[in-house]
C-alpha cells in the first residue's frame, strides 16, 4: 500500500509507541498523588514539558497537554479571547483556518465579540493589505494557521506580527499543527502568542496534543475540576501521552533541513508529474509547506478518483480527512475562488519523511493508468 495521506494522520514511530509502553509499565502513578510514586510520574511529566519548552522557545510552565488540536486550537481561541477581553472584543480570524477555530470563532460571535474574516488570495494565502485595514484598537485575537491543511500553502506569520504588534495590542494564535516537523516553529522566530501542536500529525499518537503560550501570555481555562496544568486543562493528564508527545517533537525536529529538504524533491516530482495532464490544475501555491500537494482534475469528483486510486492500493484524501465525509465543497476552495470546472476534483497528497522516491514512481504510474481508464484512453 502506498499511503499518501499523512495530513490526516501518521503512521506511529516505534519508538514513540515504545515511549508509551514503557511509561504506562513504569510511571502509572496519577502524577497528581503526593505520595512519592506520584512525585516520580510528576517528575516525569514535567521533564516532557521541559524538552517541549525549550523545542518551542517558551517557558515549561506555559506548555499545556491537551487531547489534540481540536481541544487546543479551542482553548485557545476561547481562552485568550475571554482573558484579554478588556482590550476590546474584536477578533479577526482567517478564512482557511481549521474547522475548530472556525467553529469556536462563530460562538465567540454569539456571546458577544465582534469576528471579522481575513480574506485571502487565489493562492490561498491571506491579503496583509486587507488585513492592515481590518485590524483596530480593540482587536483582542488574531488567529491565523501556519500552514494550511488543504493547500499546505503557508501564511506569512512574520509579516503579521509586524503589522499586529504596530497597529494594536491583539494577541496572535497560530495553529501550527500541520507546520511542526516540516518548517520551522518556535515564539522567538515568529513572534506569535499561542501554538497549537497535534501529536499524530508528527508520528506521534491520537488523542494528544498540546498548546503552548509565549512567556507572560495568560489564558482562561474552558474546562473546570480538579485544577491541573496549572488550572487550566482540569482532568488527570495523561504522563504515557505527554512524554511520548515530547518523544515525537524531539524526533520531528531530528535532522529537520535534511528531512524537508527530501520531502521537497518527492513533492516537485509529483508536481512537475500532475502538471504534465492538460486537465489537471495544481492548486498548492508555490510558497507551500514540502508535503502537501493539492490539485484538483477538471470536471471529475474527487471521490471517484480516490475510489478508484484506492482499488490500485493508493491511499489518498480529497481537500481535507476534517471534511471528507460531508458532500458540502470546501471552504478553503470557496475562500480561493476555484472554478466551477476544478473545485469537486480536488486531491490531497500529503507526504511524511518515511515517503520513499519509489512510493512516488509506483503513485505516478498508478496514476496513469487510472486516469487512462476513467477518461477512457
Amino acid at each position: 500500500m502506498i499511503y499518501f495521506d499523512n495530513s490526516a494522520t501518521t503512521k506511529v514511530h516505534p519508538e514513540v509507541l515504545n515511549t508509551f509502553v514503557t511509561v504506562n509499565e513504569k510511571f502509572w502513578a496519577n502524577p497528581a498523588s503526593i505520595h512519592t510514586f506520584g512525585h516520580q510520574t510528576n517528575e516525569l511529566l514535567q521533564s516532557a514539558r521541559e524538552q517541549i519548552a525549550a523545542i518551542l522557545k517558551t517557558s515549561s510552565e506555559k506548555v499545556y497537554f491537551t487531547s489534540g488540536g481540536t481541544e487546543s486550537n479551542n482553548l485557545a481561541i476561547f481562552g485568550l479571547a475571554q482573558k484579554y477581553k478588556q482590550r476590546g472584543k474584536h477578533v479577526l480570524i482567517s478564512e482557511i483556518e481549521h474547522p475548530s477555530i472556525i467553529e469556536a470563532a462563530k460562538k465567540l460571535n454569539e456571546l458577544g465579540f465582534e469576528v471579522e474574516w481575513i480574506p485571502v488570495d487565489s493562492e490561498g494565502i491571506i491579503l496583509l493589505e486587507s488585513f492592515k485595514k481590518s485590524i483596530r484598537n480593540d482587536t483582542v485575537l488574531v488567529s491565523v494557521m501556519h500552514v494550511n491543511n488543504e493547500t499546505g500553502a503557508i501564511q506569512p506569520i512574520e509579516e503579521l506580527s509586524n503589522i499586529v504588534r504596530k497597529k494594536s495590542r491583539a494577541l496572535i494564535h497560530m495553529d501550527a499543527v500541520q507546520s511542526f516537523g516540516k518548517i520551522p516553529v518556535n515564539f522567538i522566530d515568529l513572534d506569535v502568542d499561542s501554538i497549537t501542536i497535534s501529536s499524530h500529525k508528527i508520528h506521534g499518537l491520537k488523542g494528544s496534543g498540546l498548546l503552548a503560550l509565549k512567556k507572560f501570555i495568560e489564558i482562561e481555562p474552558i474546562l473546570y475540576g480538579g485544577g491541573q496544568e496549572s488550572g487550566i486543562r482540569s482532568g488527570t493528564t495523561s504522563v504515557p501521552l505527554a512524554v511520548s508527545t515530547a518523544k515525537a517533537m524531539r524526533l520531528a525536529m531530528e535532522n529537520l533541513g535534511s528531512k524537508a529538504v527530501k520531502l521537497q524533491s518527492l513533492s516537485d516530482d509529483l508536481i512537475e508529474f500532475l502538471q504534465s495532464f492538460s486537465f489537471i490544475k495544481v492548486i498548492s501555491p508555490t510558497k507551500k509547506a514540502p508535503h502537501i500537494i493539492s490539485f484538483s482534475v477538471k470536471k471529475m469528483k474527487g471521490e471517484v478518483l480516490i475510489n478508484a486510486l484506492q482499488q490500485q492500493d493508493v491511499i489518498v484524501s480529497t481537500s481535507s480527512a476534517c471534511s471528507s465525509r460531508q458532500t458540502k465543497t470546501s471552504h478553503v476552495l470557496k475562500a480561493m475562488h476555484i472554478s466551477d470546472d476544478y473545485i469537486k476534483g480536488v486531491l490531497r497528497i500529503s507526504l511524511s519523511t518515511i515517503s520513499t522516491q519509489q512510493e512516488v514512481d509506483q503513485f505516478k504510474n498508478v496514476f496513469k493508468h487510472v486516469m487512462n481508464v476513467i477518461k477512457g484512453d
